[in-house]
Order: structure tokens, then sequence, then C-alpha cells
């Protein structure tokens, strides 16, 4: 593939790496650190390959005790780079034949690989041009734990993984289960050398070779390229190195193997996510969590102190003249909730409220739990725990919250209606006639009383005018004061709405600053977390 191909993929690589990190970074708190670290291993061991050199491909050379795998090395190699020896194992630190010096040392280092030989030109296959380095591991099955280590070490970080099995145990468990199945996303970067195809029939070659395809292909492997070959007698060899130089011409292999492994990180983060996609907060959730907060937090008693407070202060301004003294007898509710602040900053003050009981917590926990439940229906196991524990975190907050959001409402139950001066007037002016009434009959008493001429009282329709005077101011007193309890009441009602309305807002922003943005940042960061998630594996 040209470089303009190669570059192509690396830039597509950068993003998927990108996404990953922003995965891992939005799962934080919510999935298992162990597979969060597993992640950050893998953009870590991704940062440091790109870092080293592009120009080399490493190949990796993995096989069981006596699978031939350091002859087929050798025979790959066209020279005895590796040593071959009937003892097993055969190999215990890695070995490296290089072709093209320039640039490997410290991809090398990286690699922790101490034997390097410069490898000889093998005419089509590889020279210093190439950028090819073959590695010749320890066995996989060996009995020393440190051999065991170095090859799982490799198999996280080689470009190209070669795995020679051969015919009596190319069906061996350990391989497959601990090996090929855990990396059926790098089927790209992945070639599978049956070696010491000598050893069989002719006529079994070919269904042993279908026989070790079914497994892969159960593995997750049914695209990988499967080569027979016997490195003792050639066969096949030629395939092997075929394959390995396309791979290394096309200078993909380095960003294939990452991307696989970002593949694969990218499938545990969704393991461990769990099934399950959507969340999301709703409006009459949101409505519903203010309307139970808002009884818990004892918004109809103060409503209803809103319009026995209205109804006192109207008695008082709009009733009769005679009678209204009486009111000043009957505490204002607003006053005794400490609710009524006239010139103070209702910010700094605590109501007197009754204090939050058991059933008021118990409500406010069910409000809680209920908008949790419901904004997190539907989301992956692990996002739905976020999402409750977020909407508990301000739980504790929330009684006090509230007190002080109905303290700072306005709740403008002492503002003068506009209709009490009008009223008022008519209404001492009412009492006012009556009393002149009552002085003009008391002197004419007086004068009767001292024997002294009696002017005569002016009629009106038969009615002496201060009777009349009498009668009607006390009469229009009355009803004024009637009429003004009706108005009162209305007009209590409709401040008593205002107040619910404002109070209910003010317990909305409580609930949308300790319950319902917290959830909603989960519920976004879970939005996050899949479309990154998503951009990851792609």
């Amino acid at each position: 593939m040209s470089r303009h191909g190669a570059a192509a993929e690396a830039s597509r690589l950068d993003r998927r790496l990108e996404a990953l990190n922003e995965a891992r970074e939005l799962a934080a708190g919510a999935l298992p650190e162990d597979v969060l670290d597993g992640v950050l291993q893998v953009l870590d061991r991704a940062s440091s390959r790109r870092s080293l050199s592009a120009d080399h491909t490493v190949v990796g050379f993995f096989g069981a005790t006596g699978s031939g795998k350091s002859s087929l090395f050798n025979a790959v190699s066209g020279a005895e780079i590796a040593t071959a020896a009937a003892r097993r194992p055969t190999t215990s630190e890695p070995l490296a034949g290089i072709w093209g010096a320039a640039g490997s040392d410290e991809l090398l280092d990286w690699l922790a690989v101490r034997n390097r030989h410069h490898a000889s030109p093998v005419p089509g296959f590889a020279d210093e041009g190439t950028g090819l380095i073959l590695l010749d591991l320890p066995d996989f099955d060996s009995t020393r734990a440190a051999n065991r280590e170095i090859v799982e070490r490799m198999v996280g970080l080689v470009d190209v993984l070669v795995w020679v099995l051969d015919p009596q145990k190319y069906a061996d468990a350990a391989v497959h289960n601990d090996f090929l199945t855990p990396l059926a996303s790098h089927g790209a970067v992945t070639l599978v050398v049956l070696n010491q195809i000598d050893r069989l029939a002719a006529h079994e070659i070919a269904p042993v070779l279908e026989s070790l395809k079914a497994i892969l292909a159960r593995d997750g492997l049914s695209k990988v390229q499967v080569i027979g070959a016997s490195a003792v007698v050639g066969t096949g060899v030629d395939k092997v190195r075929a394959a390995i130089r396309q791979v290394a011409s096309q200078r993909q292999a380095q960003s294939q193997r990452l991307g696989a492994d970002v593949t694969r990180a990218a499938a545990r983060l969704a393991e461990a996510s769990g099934q399950g996609e959507s969340a999301g907060v709703k409006a009459a959730s949101k409505a519903r969590l203010a309307e139970e907060l808002s009884v818990a937090a004892n918004v109809p008693l103060v409503v209803e102190a809103v319009v026995r407070s209205y109804q006192l202060e109207s008695a008082r301004r709009t009733g009769w003249p005679v009678t209204r003294w009486l009111v000043r007898f009957r505490p204002d509710p607003l006053r005794r909730l400490n609710l009524r602040r006239e010139g103070a900053r209702a910010e700094l003050n605590r109501t007197s409220l009754p204090p939050a009981g058991a059933p008021e917590r118990a409500r406010t926990d069910a409000a809680v739990r209920e908008f949790a439940d419901a904004a997190s229906d539907g989301a992956p196991g692990p996002w739905r725990a976020v999402i409750r524990g977020a909407a508990r975190d301000g739980r504790e907050q929330l009684p006090d919250a509230l007190d002080q959001a109905i303290a700072s409402t306005e709740l403008k139950a002492g503002s003068k209606a506009w209709w009490w001066a009008g009223f008022n007037i008519v209404q001492w002016l009412a009492l006012l006639t009556a009393l002149g009434g009552f002085a003009w009959l008391g002197v004419l008493a007086a004068l009767g009383y001292l024997q002294l001429s009696v002017p005569p009282v002016p009629l009106v329709e038969g009615w002496p005018v201060p009777t009349v005077m009498i009668a009607g101011g006390a009469l229009l007193g009355i009803v004024l004061a009637v009429l003004a309890k009706f108005i009162t009441g209305a007009a209590a009602r409709a401040r008593g709405a205002a107040a619910r309305k404002r109070l209910k807002a003010s317990v909305a922003a409580v609930a949308e600053d300790l319950v319902v943005e917290p959830v909603e940042l989960e519920v976004s960061r879970l939005a996050s977390f899949h479309k990154a998630l998503q951009a990851a594996s792609r």
C-alpha cells in the first residue's frame, strides 16, 4: 500500500485513540478501575509504539514447546539465527533478526530485546530497505514462569503475530483459550502456520488444515490466513515469507495492530458497561419531582398563610371601622412563619416552618428515588447506579435549601390592593355620617331636655334626616364590609395562587440545582460515552 494509504490509516487511528481515551475518561467512576486501567495501558502502549520507528514492522513468532517455531524462524530468515536444540524449551529470551538496522535500536529497547542479529538480505523477502524485525520468542507453554511472562508481554507489543502450531497440538486449549480467542479482533495482523506437515501423510494434510480453520473460526478468527509448512523440508516457507513481506511492505501493520487493540479495549468497555443506551430526564418527571418536594417543603401551608394573611390585612383596612380593630388581636400567620419581613433581606433569614420530620423526609427520598429511576430507565447497569447516585448526592442538602428557597421567595402578601383605599374612605364617610346623625339627634334631645325651643328636623320621604343618616351610614358600612369580604376572598385566592406559583418555581429551582442538573450531567456523560465508544470501534 502507498505511503498515502498508510498515512490515512494512521490518521484514522489518531481519531480512534482520541475517542477511546475520551470514553475512558467519561467512564471514570462508573466502570471498574481494572477495566479502565486496561484501556489506559492500551493507550500508553499505542503512544509509545507510535513514537518509535514507523518504518519497521515487528513480527513475533509464537509457539508451544516442540512446535518447531525456532526452526521455522530460521527457515524464513534464511539463516541459522535461532539455535534449534533437541532440549526443550529451546528459547529462553527473545531474539531478533533485523533487516534495516537504522532506527531499530530504540524500538528493540522498548521491546526489551537484547539479542539482536542483523540478518543478511533474502532475495524476494527482505533487505535493508524492508524495515523488518522478526522475533523468535520463548515457548508459551514453557515450565518457566519468566518465559510465559515474556510471551504475554510480547503478545501485546508486536505488530504482527505468527502462531506456529504443529499437527499434534494444534487444537490445544491453552493456545486457543489463552491467546487466540482473546485476540479475535487481531485477525488482520495474525498469521497461523501449521508447521511439521511433513509428519503427516499427504492425504491427511488437507483435513488437518480444515480442522484447524474450523477451530480458528470458533475462536473468532475465521478470516485469518492459515499456511501449512515444514521448516525441515522447506514446504510452505515461501508462502510464510510472502505473507510477512506483504504485511511489511504495506507498512500498515503497526496501525492495524493498534487499531485491533483499540477495538478490543472498546469491546471491554462496552462489556463492562452492559446492555442498554437510552436514558433521559423527561419534563413530566421534573414536574413530578418539583410537586412532591413542594408538598414536603410545606408549600401548601405557606400558601394558606398567604391567603389568611391577605384576608386579615384586607379586613383591617376595609372592614367596618366599628369592629375592624378586633382584627388586630388575630396573629398574622405569615409573621408566625417568619415570612413577613418588610425591609429585611429574606435570603439571610430562615422560616419558622415545621422542621422536616420522618414523613417529609420519606416523601423527599421517595420523590428523588422516583425521579432517578425514571431518568435511568433503560441505561446500562453501572450507569443506572451512577445516575441514581447523582440524584442522591444532593438529598441531604434539600431540606435546608428548600427552606431557604421559601424564605427567599417574594410572596407579595403585604402589598396593598388598589381597592382598599376607596373602600376605607367610603367606610369612614359612612361612619362619620352615622355619627353625624347621632350628634344631630343628641343636640335635639339636649334642647328638649333643657326645655328650649327645638327646631324642626328636615324629613326625607317622611323620615327624619338624622335618623336617615344613622341608618344609612350603618347600613352602608355593613354592606361595604360584606362586599369587601367577598372581594377579599377572590383576591386572596388569586394572591395565594400567585404565591403558589412563585414558591413552586423556587422549589423547582432547588430541585434543578441539587437533583436534576447532576442527573442530566450523568445522562449526558452516558450519551457522550456511547458516542465516543462508537467512534473508537470504527
